[in-house]
């Protein structure tokens, strides 16, 4: 039963390629973006202070982080932390990637519901993805397709639904971080149009171009989280899956 699929093989296969080309679109996009400079000649960390402070958000503070791409906010500390390239870059890319960082401290600050749900859900995901097969495996190991083609309702047929309960936690949690990427991205956008910051044409092109590059990243992690989730529910017996011996 545990021995060679090449059906999970398959996926994870999959899923390993999807993730490799979305990164390498990720950074492909990046590094032409870098080659477009900004009229204004703004920083990346000019930027994000700029809408910052253009949205009436006084409490977050802009950081150098290293590492490439390694851009991120911390609601926890409140610090917007931008890669070197992108802290003081003058180009696109680094407009674009700093305003998307921004973007999510806006979020934070006005309450958006995809930051609250992925706040609230990152780290029971988390564990629940990496315990959740474990489990499944012990009801499956215990005969959970038999009792649940049965109409028997005892210990492996609760063990697999709870393993399959935390996959799909975990799964609602990789689409919730779709929704907020793509919010952020769209709140970037408009608050360098209407601020003027990128200019008609080839620098806005190119921001949306990198914005949706980074969207497609988790939109990839969020489809194979949710074929896994399927394979690991047919396995158990709970979408119809039958019974292996």
């Amino acid at each position: 039963m545990f021995g060679f699929d090449p059906i999970h093989l398959a996926i994870l296969g999959g899923g390993m390629l999807l993730s490799l080309a979305a990164s390498g679109y990720v950074k492909y996009k990046f590094n032409r973006g870098r080659e477009v400079p900004l009229g204004s000649g703004l920083t990346g960390a000019d930027i994000a202070r700029r809408i910052l402070r253009h949205q009436g958000v006084d409490d977050v503070e802009v950081v150098e982080h290293q590492g490439f791409l390694s851009d991120h906010y911390d609601p926890t500390a409140k610090q917007l932390r931008l890669s070197p390239e992108v802290y003081g870059g003058q180009n696109a890319a680094a407009a674009g990637v700093a305003a998307h960082e921004v973007g999510h401290a806006l979020q934070h600050a006005q309450g958006d519901i995809t930051m609250w749900g992925r706040t609230i859900l990152v780290y029971p995901a988390h564990f629940g993805s990496m315990l959740a097969p474990w489990i499944i495996i012990a009801g499956i190991v215990m005969g959970s397709a038999h009792q649940i083609a049965q109409g028997v309702h005892g210990l492996a047929y609760y063990l697999a639904l709870g393993g399959v309960f935390l996959f799909g936690v975990a799964t609602l949690c990789s689409v919730i971080i779709v929704f907020n990427e793509f919010n952020a991205s769209k709140r970037a956008r408009l608050a360098l149009s209407e601020m003027g910051i990128t200019r008609f044409g080839e620098e806005e092109d190119t921001v949306r171009g990198v914005l949706l590059a980074a969207g497609l990243t988790y939109l990839a992690a969020a489809v194979v989280s949710a074929v896994e989730l399927i394979y690991w529910a047919m396995k158990a017996g709970l979408l119809g899956g039958r019974r292996e011996d």
